[in-house]
């Protein structure tokens, strides 16, 4: 049962990293051109978090780093979008 549910977050993590190409590619052909839409950043910032939370289950450095350092890109492109609002 423990494994299903680390099982089930990664699945679920790797789902809401796939969402924000998805989301991207979408609005990118309604517009006719590539736009990266605010929802990209959100689903970067849940599937990054997601990610890490599953990879410092499987403690996996590797993994660990890389999510650890998208949160941050994902995070100051957040930032950077508020103060231009």
């Amino acid at each position: 049962m423990k494994n299903n549910f680390w099982l089930i977050l990664g699945f679920v993590a790797q789902f809401c990293f796939f969402l924000r190409f998805f989301v991207q590619w979408m609005v990118s052909e309604r517009k006719g051109k590539s736009v990266i839409p605010l929802a990209f950043w959100y689903l970067s910032l849940l599937g990054g978090a997601l990610l890490l939370i599953y990879s410092l289950y499987r403690k996996d450095p590797v993994f660990i780093l890389g999510q650890a350092m998208g949160l941050v890109i994902y995070t100051r492109n957040l930032i950077l979008i508020r103060r231009r609002a």
